[in-house]
């Protein structure tokens, strides 16, 4: 299968778009570069087929050690301004989630206190999503190294403020494939691990039921890809159907390691993905945009 075009040709990991209240899609993705000197990539389109850049999103706080590394935002709107949620740490170590503010869609973001989840040793790839009833939740991955598959797993934790997390996580969903693994002998937690990654979370209600997408396997290979999972409600029981695995891989998208989704419901129904995959050379992740089919069975997607 001939590999799509991508929406935008620079590089926009992780690619998270959201309908801003006066109508434009904006794009926020991670990226190695610093537009504007601001942390990540912002860019914005009327019709979700052509993107511009529109410079950085989150100011970087002036006493941000060198080597600080900022990863997948994602932005939700309430109370009158834009709330992200992203991570900050260096490389594989020490990551957060953050959480910033702006009265703009495309920032300047500014950080809105302290680090969500200071009592993990890491966290990432933040997503919030509210309910039905108005009730804001928070997905993010984080690490478990207890079980039969150690590794980065999925958890939920609800939002008591939009800078607030409340009560403990709840672990929804956690390695049970081969091809989740991320990498074998992997020294973390002073130990070796056949290491096992689910991470990218993004949550879509389809009629009375929840579906959540994650990626799982090494985000650095072609063999990364993405599954889905489904409960009656946010806090689960979350369950899938291992032996089907991830429905969205190179193999059945001509992509190049895709993975880490967000969903945008599409006008008249349906959903639209958004997700990277790396161009030819392997050297930018770039962000590309299919059709998420959900029925009454587990989700498809089509170009």
């Amino acid at each position: 299968m001939p590999q799509q075009r991508p929406l935008w040709d620079g590089y926009c990991a992780d690619p998270f778009v959201i309908r801003a209240q006066d109508g434009r899609f904006v794009m926020y993705g991670t990226s190695p570069e610093r537009p504007g000197g601001r942390a990540f990539q912002t860019l914005v389109s009327d019709d979700l087929d052509v993107w511009c850049p529109a410079g950085g999103a989150l100011v970087i706080p002036a006493d941000a050690p060198a080597g600080t590394e900022w990863w997948a935002p994602e932005v939700a709107y309430a109370g009158g301004r834009y709330w992200m949620y992203y991570s900050q740490g260096m490389g594989d170590q020490g990551h957060q989630i953050r959480v910033a503010s702006s009265v703009e869609p495309t920032g300047p973001f500014t950080e809105a206190g302290p680090p969500l989840t200071e009592d993990l040793p890491f966290a990432i790839d933040p997503s919030p999503f509210q309910d039905v009833d108005g009730t804001w939740w928070l997905f993010y991955a984080t690490d478990l190294v207890e079980g039969a598959r150690p590794g980065t797993v999925i958890a939920v934790q609800r939002l008591r403020t939009m800078t607030e997390l409340a009560g403990e996580p709840r672990i929804i969903l956690r390695a049970s494939a081969d091809w989740q693994l991320y990498a074998r002998d992997r020294q973390l937690y002073g130990a070796q691990h056949d290491w096992h990654t689910l991470e990218g979370p993004a949550v879509v209600r389809h009629g009375d039921r929840y579906w959540l997408l994650y990626s799982g396997g090494n985000w650095q290979t072609p063999r990364y890809g993405v599954a889905a999972a489904s409960a009656a409600s946010v806090e689960g029981q979350w369950t899938e159907d291992a032996a089907i695995g991830p429905f969205i891989t190179s193999q059945s998208t001509g992509l190049i390691g895709p993975g880490h989704c967000s969903i945008v419901s599409a006008v008249g129904g349906g959903h639209h993905l958004f997700l990277h995959a790396w161009d030819a050379q392997r050297q930018r992740r770039r962000p590309h945009r299919l059709t998420l089919q959900i029925t009454g069975g587990p989700p498809r997607v089509a170009p």
